[in-house]
């Protein structure tokens, strides 16, 4: 006679759909919770953007009234004096030179190590990633009186190439920490396979390499353009009024006669503008690669 295992009623004390039932509002209160605190989150990290925003179209009577008022008559004063201010546009100029091309530079420097450090294997490869590792953990502050010494001795301070130097420095140990990751996923065999249909490293690196990791190059592209579009502190000490950059144009109005502070919240909204959007165009761009990845076969 063949025995036979009883099924368990759906209902049953033991049964897995009476645990997920039971677990059903434990569930939601967890996800009502989690969606609570994110809101919360987000609205404490906006209220300085919309303060900043806000107080852009204000007049410096307005600023200066006690308290923070949420509702007035706003004014393009502030913009009209930032954007007519003489020698906004080459710093505007500087800021895009000094981003997109120590971008590039990173990322292409990062790229060329990160594989290096993944497929090739080499006396003091463990020392140099953790190398990498510990230069991203000074801070760039500490820097500032060294690095004015040396280049001012080799003729790069008041330079945007001197500028450019620096910021690649910066990022590189981020962007080839977060490629050699995205490396360390690309099969072998598919570098085998262009090698026997007769493609050299250099093809390889940019053909296949290159396209399966998007992902990360766009994430790499958005923390090193967001740095060097915003550093202030090195900008200001190796930067002239000709090669100075948007932050640290902002510091023109800090006048002996007090604070604008209509014109440096419009000048800061300014500076934001570029990073969001190269930001929102950039993410758009790494989910699309990460989605892409998921459904292939």
């Amino acid at each position: 006679m063949m025995k036979t295992d009883s099924l368990k009623s759906p209902s049953g004390k033991g049964s897995p759909v009476g645990k997920f039932k039971a677990d059903g509002p434990n569930r939601e209160v967890w996800k009502a919770g989690k969606s609570i605190l994110i809101f919360i989150l987000g609205f404490l990290y906006l209220v300085p953007v919309i303060v900043l925003f806000l107080t852009s179209f204000k007049t410096q009577i307005q600023i200066m009234e006690k308290g923070f008022n949420w509702f007035f008559m706003p004014t393009l004063m502030n913009y009209s004096n930032v954007l007519l201010e003489q020698g906004f546009l080459r710093y505007m100029t500087n800021s895009l030179i000094v981003g997109l091309v120590s971008t590039f530079v990173t990322l292409l420097i990062g790229g060329f190590a990160s594989y290096a450090l993944v497929r090739f294997n080499f006396f003091g490869k463990g020392t140099i990633s953790f190398g990498t590792l510990l230069l991203r953990m000074i801070p760039p502050a500490v820097l500032v009186v060294p690095i004015y010494v040396l280049w001012s001795y080799f003729g790069l301070s008041d330079t945007l190439l001197g500028l450019i130097i620096i910021y690649v420095g910066l990022n590189l140990p981020f962007t080839i920490w977060v490629l050699i990751s995205f490396i360390s996923d690309v099969p072998v065999e598919l570098e085998e396979a262009a090698v026997v249909d007769g493609c050299g490293p250099w093809r390889i690196f940019f053909t296949v390499i290159l396209p399966l990791i998007k992902p990360g190059l766009a994430a790499a592209a958005i923390f090193t353009f967001r740095i060097a579009w915003n550093e202030f502190i090195l900008a200001l000490v190796l930067t002239n009024r000709i090669t100075r950059t948007l932050p640290v144009a902002t510091t023109i109005y800090l006048t002996d006669t007090g604070v604008e502070w209509g014109n440096i919240t419009a000048m800061g909204t300014l500076v934001a503008l570029p990073a969001i959007i190269f930001t929102f165009i950039a993410a758009k761009q790494l989910i699309a690669g990460l989605t892409a990845g998921a459904v292939k076969g």
